[in-house]
């Protein structure tokens, strides 16, 4: 495992798309001793319905040990709300004092006298590209508002103002949308620090390097605006190349509510849907991942600039495209190695497991070593270490009973789970990096979700045993729309079409994640668990997630596409931490490029497709990711397993320099043998 410091995880991380063919069951085995590789699963088919509702989770949360949880202190969460932990917008909820958010294009935030908004001007240096909160416009609501989120969905969040004891009226921001709008709970005059001048059906002014746009029936003079009860206002900033008369009537009809479809056979499609109150259209802008396969949007109106690269901007109602869906496999295709390099793999797994260190107690190592003890016991089996396979399915199959005992955290302190009736979700009795905060649960779940599916796929009595707590820890991370148990999709971003990790978000910059690979997995795994146990439901639902996290990790991780003018001035081939107001070539854990790459492969699974890509550039990672020091170095593993993705030459290559490897160096969430079966499973 790569060793981090208690900070790193509070803000984890995603990975991206493509086909990796030599990890694919394909082919009869060669008349060689073991079992034959493992059958992929080629995946269920279907549209977006209810997963994991509350009719399906309420006995499981009754049957699991329920306990208070951590005080996350909701300042400014709206009675009856569940807790909206690592969302986009819940620096807004959580802490002493409310956090910007950064709902693409604009920028949001509030205080103590309203709320602003703006455009943010993006600057890149050589490890960063910066578009931090821009209060361009300050709208005042009256002296000492306070904020409270009172309603959200897929992409929208509600925010109710109060000053001098009434509700002075309501914001409304979504994801994708460039309007702020406000509604007013009764009359009500707010002021701004622009004058708005009328400019036809609209008001504008000039607010640094954009001109933002008003659309009310109220009554505006200058920089103050007199709205009676139910009036609204409604601001934004026109785009690049657009143009106030094309945005007015968009703004006119407000964005009432957001919600999220999708639809997985061989691709995947996903569709957003904003909802305005007449029922017109609105406006929209597409992040460049969403770009090239845009259906229905039309032609667009204008762009904006943003730190994740260009935003187009289109008149509608639908986001709708398409990525790649991903394969969810169990493990390593070995059936084309020879008699030699299945015996050479057999004694490297023999040392491995031989060498094992009792399993950790903590929700992320304890997970991963079950998920990397499931992987050896695949590749036992297929080289024919039968007696290796047996004891490692045993003593895994023991260890995830004894985590999905239900009542488990009533006898131990340890090696269990629980339902926090505090925030709504289910927590390690020994949380790690933050997770009694919620921090990074879809990638400590996912180990244990992966684990789980492939030691149940073909043991139906294991998977019912299993059940009750795995879909739990699914449920954390999968229910579909918030119930009074969990919240709908806890870390998944679809408008973004990745995961935040942050539960609290208790940062300026907003929500981040840095490891992408594992969130990928993470929903691969989630995945196999859904087949493993029959939900074809969650099944549809994971793979979708999968998809897009697969897709969103090449696309701003490690394959961005360096002829965007957001990335001139930037050095750098990947980009370890993305935020929602910033981006950098940084970790939480070191200065090393090594680290730099690695935390982007981890755990490098047999469903890391999103690794490969294109020869050129991965080749051109790898060589910043070992720099001078070479592949003999800590994480360099990991390295050595994607370097490979590069083309036949490079896997021969690396296969030479992990023979010479020093062991010492394998990450304890890695072995030697699962790294040597990685590469030796790629061969034509």
């Amino acid at each position: 495992m790569i060793t981090i410091d208690s900070t790193r995880r509070t803000f984890l991380g995603v990975l991206a798309g493509g086909l990796i063919t030599g990890l694919v069951a394909c082919s009869s085995s060669p008349a060689t001793s073991g079992a034959a590789g493992p059958t992929t699963n080629p995946g269920a088919s279907g549209s977006s319905e209810v997963v994991l509702g509350a009719d399906q989770v309420a006995p499981l949360v009754s049957g699991i040990v329920n306990k208070a949880g951590k005080d996350l202190k909701p300042e400014r969460l709206g009675e009856g709300l569940v807790p909206p932990t690592n969302k986009w917008f819940s620096g807004l909820v959580f802490g002493d004092t409310a956090q910007p958010v950064f709902p693409l294009p604009l920028t949001f935030g509030v205080d103590g006298k309203g709320f602003a908004f703006g455009l943010p001007t993006v600057t890149t240096t050589e490890k960063n590209i910066m578009g931090g909160y821009a209060p361009i416009i300050q709208v005042g609501t009256g002296s000492a508002t306070t904020w409270q989120v009172t309603a959200y969905d897929e992409l929208s969040v509600t925010l109710t103002g109060t000053a001098g004891g009434q509700v002075v009226g309501t914001v409304l921001i979504a994801e994708g949308s460039p309007f702020v709008t406000f509604t007013a709970a009764a009359d009500a005059s707010l002021t701004t620090n622009l004058p708005f001048a009328a400019s036809g059906d609209a008001y504008s002014v000039q607010g640094g390097a954009a001109v933002y746009g008003l659309v009310t029936k109220a009554k505006v003079s200058g920089s103050t605006l007199n709205l009676a009860k139910g009036q609204t206002a409604t601001w934004f900033a026109v785009p690049d190349g657009g143009s106030l008369e094309a945005m007015a009537p968009l703004a006119a009809d407000p964005v009432k509510a957001t919600s999220a479809s999708y639809e997985v056979t061989d691709k995947t499609s996903t569709t957003l849907d904003y909802t305005t109150v007449g029922g017109g259209k609105t406006a929209f802008a597409a992040m460049p991942h969403q770009q090239g396969t845009l259906a229905g949007a039309g032609d667009p109106i204008g762009t904006y600039a943003s730190a994740y690269g260009t935003l187009t901007v289109y008149a509608g109602n639908k986001l709708t495209w398409t990525d790649e869906t991903l394969a969810a496999r169990a493990g390593l295709d070995l059936s084309k190695l020879s008699s030699a390099e299945k015996s050479e793999v057999a004694e490297a797994v023999k040392a491995d497991v031989a060498a094992a260190k009792p399993y950790p107690a903590d929700t992320y190592f304890g997970g991963k070593a079950l998920y990397r003890d499931a992987q050896l016991m695949q590749i036992a089996r297929q080289v024919g270490a039968d007696d290796v396979a047996d004891k490692l399915k045993q003593q895994v199959t023991a260890e995830l009973e004894k985590w999905t005992d239900p009542k488990g955290c009533e006898t131990r302190d340890a090696f269990c789970f629980f339902y926090d009736t505090t925030n709504h979700g289910i927590v390690g009795q020994t949380p790690s990096f933050g997770s009694d905060e919620f921090n990074d649960h879809h990638f400590h779940y996912g180990y244990f979700l992966y684990a789980a599916g492939v030691l149940a796929a073909d043991d139906p009595d294991l998977a019912e045993k299993l059940a009750p707590v795995m879909n739990l820890l699914a449920a954390d991370i999968a229910t579909s729309s918030t119930n009074e148990y969990f919240v709908s999709r806890r870390n998944f971003d679809s408008y973004a079409s990745h995961s935040w990790a942050s539960g609290t978000v208790p940062f300026a910059d907003g929500n981040n994640q840095e490891s992408a690979s594992e969130a990928v997995t993470a929903y691969a795994g989630l995945t196999l668990w859904a087949q493993a146990s029959g939900n074809k439901a969650l099944e549809v639902e994971a793979r979708w997630m999968h998809a897009l996290e697969g897709a969103s990790a090449q696309a701003y991780w490690t394959n961005f596409n360096l002829s965007d003018p957001v990335y001139s001035g930037f050095t750098h081939k990947v980009m370890p931490l993305n935020w929602g107001g910033k981006r950098d070539y940084a970790t939480w854990f070191s200065a090393e490029p090594a680290a730099a790459l690695a935390i982007l492969l981890i755990p490098v699974s047999p469903s890391s497709d999103q690794l490969k890509g294109d020869a050129a550039r991965i080749a051109e990672n790898v060589a910043e990711g070992v720099g001078t020091k070479g592949f003999n170095q800590q994480y360099g593993d990991y390295i050595l397993m994607y370097s490979a993705l590069a083309g036949e030459d490079a896997r021969v290559k690396a296969l030479d320099e992990l023979r010479k490897f020093d062991k010492s160096k394998i990450d304890d969430g890695n072995t030697y043998s699962y790294t040597l079966a990685w590469l030796l499973s790629l061969k034509p």
